[in-house]
């Protein structure tokens, strides 16, 4: 059994990352006792009698922009809880389309080391730019797109991590032979039956010949990578911190 990750997030959407992270490949590796989740309800650190998160924004503008004191105060919480169970500083990272983009080699970077991870999903127009200045915040992006919360690429970041620990998935060699992992595309898989609607299996997979048939999963791979993303050149580029 290796050592369990904790894993956090400050939400005003608790219930929705409980459903994800209890959920599948999530939800066995906190059943193995490879992963511990922890999630805060931004709310019950709220303002005023009806703990209040969000308020207008200085200089005008759309939207909300959630408030700096309940923010601090659920940051302060969360991570002297993660210390205390890891005896290690957390991670704290903040989704926003405004970071660098997530990638594979960032989520391996992430599944290597012991540190926790303690996520802060925005929501509305934002967070009080106090906040981003006073704590180590990493911003990362899920894409060049905007969502309306931080918990979908929350999700999606822990997933791509999760399942990189040792001993979560059953296949050990599975994220070696992924798209991203081995520098390019994934290759095309097949199963049966032999024949569907007419298609037949690539003859070359049921030769047995092992060295041919590395050769053409790597042909139709990098093929489709160079039609497909061509930016990724020869290796997968990331940005890593």
């Amino acid at each position: 059994m290796g050592h369990c990750r904790h894993i956090g997030a400050i939400t005003l959407f608790p219930e929705m990352l409980r459903s994800i992270f209890s959920t599948s490949i999530l939800g066995r590796a906190a059943t193995k006792g490879l992963v511990q989740y922890h999630t805060w309800n931004l709310r019950d650190f709220g303002t005023g009698s009806y703990h209040s998160v969000d308020d207008y924004p200085f200089g005008g503008g759309g939207g909300m922009v959630l408030k700096p004191e309940p923010l601090a105060d659920a940051l302060d919480r969360s991570m002297n809880l993660l210390q205390e169970c890891t005896g290690e500083t957390p991670r704290l990272l903040y989704p926003s389309p405004q970071g660098p983009r997530f990638s594979q080699t960032v989520a391996e970077e992430w599944a290597g080391s012991s540190r926790p991870l303690l996520f802060l999903c925005g929501h509305y127009e934002g967070i009080d730019q106090r906040i981003l200045d006073e704590y180590p915040l990493e911003e990362w992006s899920a894409g060049d797109y905007v969502l309306s919360g931080g918990e979908l690429p929350c999700s999606l970041m822990v997933d791509a991590v999760v399942r990189l620990i040792p001993g979560v998935l059953s296949n050990e060699s599975s994220p070696v032979n992924e798209t991203f992992s081995n520098g390019s595309f994934d290759y095309p898989q097949y199963t049966r039956p032999r024949v569907f609607r007419g298609n037949e299996v690539p003859e070359v997979l049921l030769s047995g010949d092992h060295q041919a048939i590395r050769r053409y999963r790597e042909n139709v791979s990098r093929r489709k990578q160079q039609a497909v993303r061509p930016d990724l050149g020869g290796d997968q580029a990331s940005v890593s911190r």
